[in-house]
C-alpha cells in the first residue's frame, strides 16, 4: 500500500516540533520536581526523595533529547533525515503506547505524544517522495559537467 503525499515537509520541521513538545514535557517535569522538593524538605529535612530524582531525571533525559533534535536540524542529507525520523517516530510512537497503557490519567501528555507520533509519519511519507525526487532529478553541478561533456564533442 503506497500513500502518495503531496505535502512537502521538511524534517526541520518535525525536528522543531518534537523540541516544542520535549521542551513542553521538560519543564512540566521540572516544576514538579522542584515542586516535590521543596515538600519533601520541608516535611523530612532535607536529602532527595524518589520521586524527586524521577522527575529530575525525566527532565534530564528530555534537555538531552532536546539537544540531540537542534543537532538534527543540521544534517543535510536527506537519507539521514529519513532514518533519523524513522526512530523518531518510533520513540514517540513507544511514548504514546506506554502512556496508554499505563497513565491515561494524563490525556495532555497522550494527546501531545500521538500528534508528534502522527506528525513524525506524515514527515516520513513526505520525506520518501523527496528522496524519489531527488534521484530522478540532476544537481546543478552535474548539469554543468553535462554541458561542459556536450561541448567537446
Amino acid at each position: 500500500m503506497k500513500f502518495k503525499i503531496k505535502i512537502k515537509i521538511k524534517p526541520k520541521i518535525s525536528y522543531y516540533i518534537s523540541i516544542l513538545v520535549s521542551s513542553a514535557i521538560l519543564f512540566y517535569f521540572a516544576y514538579k520536581g522542584v515542586v516535590a522538593y521543596l515538600i519533601h524538605r520541608e516535611l523530612y529535612g532535607g536529602g532527595f526523595d524518589t520521586l524527586v530524582l524521577l522527575r529530575a531525571s525525566i527532565s534530564g533525559i528530555m534537555l538531552l533529547l532536546i539537544l540531540l533534535f537542534i543537532q538534527f536540524t543540521k544534517i543535510p542529507d536527506l537519507k539521514s533525515h529519513r532514518t533519523i525520523l524513522r526512530g523518531i517516530f518510533i520513540g514517540w510512537t513507544s511514548v504514546f503506547v506506554i502512556l496508554i497503557i499505563t497513565n491515561l490519567s494524563s490525556i495532555h501528555f497522550v494527546i501531545l505524544s500521538g500528534l508528534v507520533s502522527f506528525f513524525s509519519l506524515i514527515t516520513l511519507f513526505s520525506l520518501e517522495d523527496q528522496i524519489k525526487d531527488e534521484k530522478n532529478s540532476l544537481t546543478e553541478k552535474e548539469i554543468y559537467l553535462l554541458q561542459q561533456l556536450a561541448k567537446k564533442k
